[in-house]
């Protein structure tokens, strides 16, 4: 007997955890003094790690057992909250949040993997209902309580507020949920796992620091240690370079053990399943636009429009009301309306919202005006979310859950990391670049623009405060404010394309079938050769 309750408050604690660092951030960077760049890495470092890791702990999962990963996974996330809650400095905020992600990918595609290998049918649709469902309910409470911790009390708590939910999680899932593993799962690809790594860390590490370092020669030197970049092209493009190659090396590394018979980290053939290689394909494009911009709306709402944290999170709970109400609303009608179908009026809903937000973004726009379209946004991300998944899933083989819910994880976590890096670039590089443009009709040297430019782009905003506070740079801050402003603004219009082209990816899903006849009590997943003919035709 499985619960998928407890199955599901299990993704609902990394929900929780990002949801509630969104509106922590500016409260972390005056506590802290992180920079921009820092900022991003607080974020990234758990996303990167995360993504890189979920194909590992995919095959793991099937190999050793699915709900002894998933303990495992809840433990090393509680405690590496508590490392975070503790963190005297940015630096050690990132580790923490590194380790974060190793416990936050040995839970994700244990979660889906279960209720994939378990449910079918009807009950595999109320599962993922369910699954679908208390992430809604979660995100709503995430900024709420983030909020109000960071508010009330500090950031330190959103962090620690993990500790009594991982014990309620492995409490109940040692009760309710049954051990399932397979027995004829293959030895760990170790190769394939480090380039999958190389791969990923690469990639976003090129894309957040580019604007840093320089995208291609030297902009500011890279430091680590005592150790200096001393050549004049940037370590950028260096980056890509060695994605590039670890990428080649991994799909063919992948496809000679295939070939040998040997197990690789990426199982190729799975590909051949059209639902499931389309809709990864959707699924990592649709995430570029819908977690991107996360980052981006408690800075804009906290350092320029100047609410608190709380008054950040009570605006923020219009999303997560709108995703937690479609995702009831999905799981009442999947077995009544094609998945692909929800899956498409999602992310309409979600263009239509972020598309708004972009278009009354700026300087003195009040709160009441976001709420629609934040509603809106969160009621589209709610029909997409669990529908999309088991889209991707549903004719993929029980015994190979695991290795798909690995690969469906991290194509959504590489998307939502690309989303964060680029979104992320585009607001900060916006910022400065308005910023510097509007104080160069100012009397200020121009040493002076340059060091009030950094302080505010590398503060994230928060410094804008100050210089309002001070008749001097009143000029100042108002360019600031409305530099945040477009920066924010365009970043959702890039939101908003990305789900564009997530739409358009949902096409190659095909379209609406003849559902099974009322009363059949579940649907085959389609295996072997059978779903590789239909898939070639």
């Amino acid at each position: 007997m499985v619960c998928p309750g407890f199955v599901s408050l299990a993704v609902a604690l990394i929900i929780v955890d990002s949801t509630i660092v969104n509106v922590a951030i500016p409260s972390i960077v005056k506590d802290l003094s992180v920079t921009s760049t820092q900022v991003q890495w607080v974020q990234e470092s758990y996303t990167l790690v995360f993504a890189a890791l979920l194909l590992v702990f995919g095959n793991l999962a099937d190999r050793f057992g699915r709900r002894r990963l998933l303990v495992l996974g809840v433990a090393v996330f509680a405690l590496s909250s508590l490392l975070a809650a503790f963190s005297p400095s940015g630096d050690l905020l990132i580790g923490s949040r590194v380790i974060q992600g190793i416990g936050g990918a040995m839970v994700l595609p244990t979660t889906l993997s279960i209720i994939n290998a378990t449910f079918q049918g009807k009950e595999r649709a109320m599962a993922f209902a369910v699954w679908g469902s208390t992430i809604g309910g979660m995100t709503a409470v995430g900024p709420l309580l983030g909020g109000w911790l960071t508010t009330a009390y500090s950031w330190r708590w959103a962090f620690g507020i993990n500790i009594p939910l991982g014990i309620l999680i492995t409490v109940g899932a040692l009760f309710t949920v049954t051990e399932s593993k397979d027995p004829g799962a293959s030895r760990v690809d170790w190769v394939g796992a480090a380039l999958s790594v190389v791969v990923s860390a690469t990639l976003v590490f090129g894309l957040i620091e580019g604007r840093n370092y320089g995208w291609w020669t030297v902009q500011k030197p890279m430091e680590i240690g005592r150790w200096t970049w001393s050549i004049d092209l940037s370590p950028v493009p260096f980056a890509f370079a060695l994605m590039l190659v670890a990428g080649i090396g991994f799909i063919f590394w992948g496809r000679a053990r295939s070939r040998r018979g040997a197990g690789s980290m990426l199982d190729f053939s799975l590909f051949s399943i059209r639902s499931f290689r389309n809709g990864n394909i959707a699924a990592m494009i649709v995430s570029l636009g819908e977690f991107g911009i996360v980052l981006s709306l408690p800075i804009w709402l906290q350092n320029v429009l100047g609410y608190s944290a709380l008054q950040t999170g009570l605006i923020l709970v219009a999303l997560a009301a709108g995703s937690f109400l479609a995702s009831g609303f999905a799981g009442a009608f999947g077995n009544k309306v094609e998945p692909v179908v929800i899956v498409r009026v999602g992310i309409v809903a979600e263009i239509a919202g972020i598309f708004g937000l972009g278009v009354v973004i700026g300087t003195s726009t009040g709160w009441g005006i976001l709420i629609p379209f934040l509603f809106v946004y969160g009621f589209g991300v709610g029909l997409a979310t669990a529908q999309l998944t088991g889209v991707v899933l549903k004719d993929v083989p029980p015994a190979k859950s695991g290795q798909a819910s690995g690969t469906q994880s991290t194509a959504r976590q590489i998307g939502s990391a690309l989303g964060i890096a680029v979104l992320g670039t585009i607001l900060f590089t916006t910022a400065s670049v308005q910023l510097d443009n509007s104080l160069r009709d100012t009397q200020m040297t121009d040493a002076g623009r340059g060091q009030l430019v950094t302080a505010v782009v590398e503060s994230s905003g928060a410094a804008i405060a100050g210089l309002q506070a001070q008749p001097g740079t009143g000029a100042a801050a108002a360019a600031a404010k409305e530099a945040f402003s477009n920066g924010t603004k365009y970043s959702a219009f890039a939101a908003a394309g990305f789900l564009i082209a997530g739409l358009a990816a949902t096409l190659s899903l095909g379209g609406p079938r003849r559902l099974p006849a009322a009363g059949a009590d579940s649907v085959p997943a389609m295996v072997g050769s059978e779903a590789e003919g239909q898939d070639k035709a």
